[in-house]
């Protein structure tokens, strides 16, 4: 592309050149005959004069006196009436420009020049005009390599973006290049870079919320499972496969909330659904793994509030809550509803000794942590809490008290309202 730019440049440049070159030598080889026709025409008519004011005056007329009046390499011939022919400089030879003059006394004058002085003085012309036209040509070539480096350049820089784009570096170079084609394109490419680092960032976000939000409950599946397979009573195989299939469901609803999320997070699955069924069933899940800590898990406050929301998704967000209280926290594990507004309102609380105040309302960023983990249990559950409309907060820090704010259900707001 930079040889095409070059060549076309200098192509255009060429054209110019020979069109005008032409047109000037043409202009100018007129110009120079004509000015040489009228000099010697002038020369001429001068010669006439001064010999009618000296036949007339009686003077003497020499070739000493003409001699003066023409210019030294032209040649002049006087032929009076009666008198020898007068001859001044030398005659040239091959073709002449000649000027013949008559006087009032009878008397004529013809005035030669060579016709070399002015292919001389064309030559000279043209010499300039050729002069001017490789200046010309010089700079065209400087400004058409300029023109193209400045082209290529960032065509190449664009190459070089789209190229780290495909081998999966997406970070924006943010260059700019004064032509606003090329601008534009880098605009193009950099916001698909940003969207592309937008949907890795998604990615991975997603990979770590699924492994995060899926150990502990996988865990307590295959416990469940174990105890099936070490169990003979019919009806405890019954109950425990009727839980375990509540929590692969739950987990399945879990997983497309954060599918929906990384691809939307605005876009909201939300239902009216029975808030007292979604306790009941996190408390017969974490029961048997509060008795294995020693610990207790208790449930308070109002029921039968219904809420909007995802089930599976609030079902997860108590889950994360609970399993940070026996985690991080101490003693009893308890669960509380109540009524505040429109909205209903789950809290859980322990009786350890809460978040620390370095933390404060860090305690939801992602890495954040105050003990050895991820950090990612707490912020996965917000953006869960957030997705359907409701909030994820800490009340207070000692003794540490989560809550969960949903929307009630439309129409069930005529109980009176708690703090």
């Amino acid at each position: 592309m930079r040889r095409r730019l070059i060549n076309s440049t200098l192509a255009v440049v060429l054209v110019v050149i020979a069109v005008f070159g032409i047109s000037l030598v043409i202009v100018e080889t007129r110009t120079i005959e004509s000015s040489a026709r009228e000099s010697v025409q002038s020369e001429a008519v001068r010669l006439v004069s001064i010999l009618d004011s000296r036949l007339i005056g009686g003077e003497r007329v020499e070739s000493g006196v003409l001699r003066e009046q023409i210019t030294p390499d032209r040649y002049a011939r006087v032929d009076i009436p009666g008198r020898a022919a007068i001859e001044i400089g030398e005659r040239p030879e091959g073709e002449v420009i000649a000027s013949t003059e008559r006087g009032e006394q009878g008397e004529t004058v013809r005035v030669e020049e060579s016709r070399s002085a002015v292919s001389k003085e064309l030559g000279r012309t043209l010499m300039v005009i050729l002069a001017v036209a490789l200046l010309a040509v010089i700079a065209a070539v400087f400004l058409a390599v300029r023109q193209a480096n400045r082209l290529t350049a960032p065509l190449t820089d664009l190459a070089e973006t789209a190229e780290r784009l495909g081998s999966g570096d997406p970070r924006p170079r943010h260059r700019r290049y004064g032509v606003p084609e090329l601008d534009r394109v880098a605009d193009v490419l950099d916001a698909s870079a940003e969207r592309i680092a937008r949907m890795l960032t998604a990615e991975r976000r997603l990979a770590a919320d699924a492994s995060h939000q899926l150990r502990t409950p996988l865990t307590a599946l295959s416990m469940r499972l174990e105890e099936i397979t070490l169990t003979d009573d019919p009806e405890t195989v019954k109950d425990e496969a009727t839980i375990a299939l509540t929590q692969v469901e739950r987990l399945t609803d879990v997983v497309q909330r954060l599918l929906t999320n990384s691809r939307d997070p605005q876009s909201g699955s939300a239902v009216s659904f029975d808030l007292d069924e979604v306790i009941k069933q996190q408390l017969e899940e974490w029961r048997p793994a509060t008795r294995s800590e020693g610990r207790a898990l208790v449930r308070s406050g109002k029921q039968g509030l219904r809420a909007v929301g995802t089930p599976g998704a609030v079902a997860q967000v108590l889950a994360t809550l609970i399993e940070n209280s026996l985690m991080h926290g101490d003693g009893t594990v308890a669960l509380r509803t109540r009524v505040t507004g429109n909205q209903a309102v789950v809290e859980v609380t322990d009786e350890g000794p809460g978040v620390s105040p370095d933390l404060g309302s860090r305690v939801f960023e992602r890495t954040v942590s105050g003990r050895n983990s991820t950090g990612l249990g707490l912020a996965v559950a917000r953006d869960l809490a957030e997705a359907d409309g409701g909030r994820l907060e800490l009340l207070q820090p000692y003794p540490p008290v989560f809550a969960l704010f949903l929307s009630r259900e439309a129409g069930d707001h005529g109980e009176p309202q708690e703090d």
